[in-house]
């Protein structure tokens, strides 16, 4: 009896026994699982951190060659400093030379007009012969003084002619006018000097002192068609950028401030470093802000 109550217990507990076993097989199987999930994961976590190891080394590598750079342009920029705190003292030597070639130019240019001036002068009559045909000839009768055949004698005696300008002299005569106010005499003297020597280097310098003459004269539109016929006639010459300003201040004193406002932005634009800019420029400032509180108003 007792053996068949154990076999009836053993049957009966038999399933639980495998249903225990199963459930443990399956426990250890899910977590077989896991663990190759994780070592999948941890492979490519590992792969991630060799990608990210290589990409940091090749920053560090870039940065490396931008601080050897770096220290390049440094060193480079310091020597550039140097070379550049040595360049005024070579412009000076440079425009020195430039100054004493021009100088030179310009004697050479005038003695060359003197020299063909000259050539075309016909000589003088000697004295000694005038002398001799003044013997020869009876004496004069005496005549009244102030009588029509007197005057038309001394008209038809031959004078010396007076001892003649160098250009330079003739330039610096009317320079020192202008110089000193009086400005028709100035206006007369380089008007002199353009049409005795018109091949002469200082003929556009003279046509831009007649129009400082006029501008100073408060002569206005005379000075802007001098300044005009200077730009459209020596559009190289050294007093260009100042005939802009002055034609521009002209304008201005006249009223037209949109043709001064054009002319002042035009000499900024093709002669940026010349030191009438920066005037033209302060000229660009003041007529905008009029012609704000103008609309404003």
């Amino acid at each position: 009896m007792s053996k068949r109550l154990v076999g009836i217990f053993l049957i009966l507990l038999l399933p639980q026994v495998s249903s225990g076993i199963g459930q443990r097989q399956k426990t250890y199987e899910l977590i077989y699982k896991d663990i190759q999930l994780l070592r999948q994961q941890f492979q490519q976590l590992k792969k991630q951190i060799d990608k990210n190891t290589e990409d940091i080394n090749f920053i560090k590598e870039q940065l490396t060659e931008i601080l050897k750079l770096a220290k390049l342009f440094q060193s480079e920029q310091a020597s550039f400093k140097q070379e550049q705190r040595k360049i005024p003292a070579q412009t000076q030597v440079f425009l020195e030379k430039f100054e004493s070639m021009s100088l030179q130019l310009s004697k050479l240019s005038e003695e060359l007009i003197e020299l063909k001036r000259s050539s075309q002068i016909p000589p003088e009559q000697p004295t000694e012969k005038l002398d001799s045909l003044k013997s020869e000839s009876p004496p004069p009768e005496k005549k009244e003084e102030g009588s029509e055949e007197e005057e038309q004698l001394e008209e038809e005696t031959p004078t010396r002619p007076s001892a003649l300008l160098s250009p330079a002299e003739v330039f610096n005569m009317a320079y020192s006018d202008y110089r000193n106010g009086n400005f028709e005499l100035a206006i007369d003297g380089f008007k002199m000097y353009r049409e005795q020597f018109p091949e002469s280097p200082l003929v556009d310098d003279s046509l831009y002192w007649i129009g400082e003459c006029y501008f100073s004269q408060k002569k206005h539109e005379e000075a802007i068609v001098q300044f005009n016929e200077l730009i459209l006639n020596y559009s190289r010459g050294d007093k260009i950028p100042a005939a802009y300003l002055k034609k521009g201040l002209s304008l201005t004193e006249l009223g037209k401030k949109e043709e001064a406002l054009s002319v002042f932005k035009l000499l900024v634009s093709k002669f940026p470093l010349e030191e009438e800019t920066k005037i033209a420029q302060q000229k660009i400032k003041e007529l905008k802000s009029e012609n704000e509180r103008y609309q404003q108003s």
